[in-house]
């Protein structure tokens, strides 16, 4: 396949969704794959649904998923302006040649008259759609004039009431619908401003795009937008049209429930490369592999549209963290301390805990960092506990056990003066026979004892490393006397 150009073409709604990235995702790789060129277009017609400032949203967001787009606003290119607004200029051009072809008419009804359609056609039980009242009532002449007596008009598409409109599909083959259920849909606005229907096909043709890769939602209109490069004599691109990415089985993902954007999950301490690779396996398998771990080169290399299944996916949140835990785990230290940092400093004072060596005791046991503040709290402030944490059916360990056993280690730790793990792991485990307990039954009332945890990140002596020489005896001093 050559020359391969695709397009991602977002409108500036707010942050990237889920499901807007997986397009985004799927629409790189089938460039990458075949060498070709990927484009970013803002698509800001609809300018009242825009939010200031979600165009930086979307470059920031393209960048951080590492799609890096070959042209867009924000890179350049030789087919621009890539800002849909800022191409407002060219689109009556087209409007008009299709005018003046037949192909469309103008249209001077006002929001009244297509309200009283719209009920009168409610009230016969049938779906509305425009009955070309202009078309027949107002000749090109007429219309010309009305337009420069300054009369507000739009031109719509002139939808063919016989015979049938077809696209194919590179999921779902050839599709084909009877004209006359078609609706002559707007091109060009009252305010010059094209719709999304008009305008994506006339930047689809200038900016050669070859791939044309969106949601299902968009297939009832494809045979639309066929029809207008058929009346410009255009070839037509390749459609891949994508299932929805669903929330469970009776609803899409939205940010509106509350669902995650890309960036919401980057916040909440995801990786991107996690959130990536489990995108891209939201309704695509790859082909001869069981593995399911794959790098931005893997997933160029192995992409192939055809196994795009046709039915929706379910967003899973457990499988994503399944992912990001898996990732986190092949992180070097030091990277692993890199990002591990501003989550742990949101408790803990940095100069006052070997940070390097807490996060080698997370690492393992971290699936998101934003469970890190949670993890570590206990190192700052002792939480209060009750007493039967100390009780342990594997160790045997009672609150009788327990209380000898604090008894017994704590003049030992209070012996220990050079304070590090080795030597609290040797003096400790040395001392242990003579108490003519388990080492389970000394070590886990210690543990409880200093943290307050029934889970941390290490065992006894690494716990009593972190918190240091004095804060170990005050804490095991306290749950003594609170133990009696």
């Amino acid at each position: 396949m050559s020359n391969v150009r695709t397009r991602f073409a977002p409108s500036p709604t707010g942050y990237l969704h889920l499901g807007g990235l997986r397009t985004a995702l799927y629409t790189y790789l089938l460039a990458k794959k075949h060498g070709g060129t990927f484009i970013l277009r803002i698509e800001d017609t609809d300018q009242e649904r825009e939010v200031p400032g979600a165009i930086d949203l979307i470059y920031k967001s393209m960048h951080e998923a590492g799609l890096n787009y070959d042209e867009g606003p924000d890179v350049g290119g030789d087919y621009g302006p890539y800002i849909q607004t800022q191409r407002r200029d060219l689109y009556p051009k087209y409007a008009w040649e299709l005018v003046e072809s037949g192909h469309a008419y103008c249209c001077f009804c006002s929001k009244e008259d297509l309200d009283n359609q719209r009920k009168e056609a409610e009230a016969q039980g049938l779906t509305w759609k425009y009955n070309k009242k202009c078309l027949h009532t107002v000749s090109l002449d007429e219309a010309k004039k009305r337009i420069a007596n300054g009369e507000s008009y739009v031109i719509r598409q002139n939808i063919p009431t016989e015979g049938k409109a077809s696209f194919d599909d590179l999921l779902y083959g050839h599709v084909e619908v009877d004209c006359d259920t078609l609706d002559d849909n707007v091109l060009l606005k009252a305010d010059g401003l094209p719709t999304y229907n008009f305008a994506n096909v006339v930047d689809d043709h200038l900016m050669g795009i070859t791939h044309v890769t969106r949601g299902t939602e968009y297939l009832s209109s494809a045979p639309k937008y066929n029809l207008l490069y058929d009346a410009f004599g255009w070839q037509p691109p390749l459609y891949l049209h994508l299932p929805p990415v669903m929330k469970d089985q009776t609803r899409k993902l939205s940010k509106r429930y509350g669902d995650p954007s890309f960036e919401d999950l980057l916040a909440q301490g995801y990786l991107k490369e996690a959130i990536i690779n489990f995108i891209a396996l939201l309704g695509w398998a790859p082909k001869d592999t069981n593995e399911e771990f794959f790098s931005m080169d893997d997933l160029i290399r192995i992409f192939d549209e055809r196994g795009i299944n046709k039915s929706p996916s379910i967003f899973d949140m457990n499988k994503l963290t399944y992912f990001n835990a898996a990732y986190i785990r092949k992180l070097s230290p030091e990277a692993y301390a890199e990002y591990a940092k501003p989550w742990l400093t949101q408790v803990l004072d940095a100069d006052k805990y070997d940070l390097p060596r807490l996060c080698e005791l997370l690492q393992g046991r971290t699936e998101v960092f934003s469970q890190l503040p949670d993890m570590v709290r206990f190192l700052k402030d002792m939480p209060g506990f009750d007493s039967e944490l100390y009780i342990n059916k594997k160790s045997k360990s009672s609150l009788e056990t327990s209380k000898a056993a604090l008894e017994f280690i704590r003049p030992i730790v209070e012996g220990i003066t050079d304070w590090n793990e080795t030597t609290l792991h040797d003096v400790i485990m040395a001392a242990i026979p003579e108490s003519g307990m388990k080492t389970s039954q000394v070590l886990w009332p210690f543990r409880i004892a200093i943290t307050g945890q029934a889970a941390t990140p290490g065992g006894a002596f690494e716990m009593a490393y972190l918190l240091g020489r004095e804060e170990t005896l005050r804490r095991l001093a306290a749950s003594m006397e609170k133990l009696g």
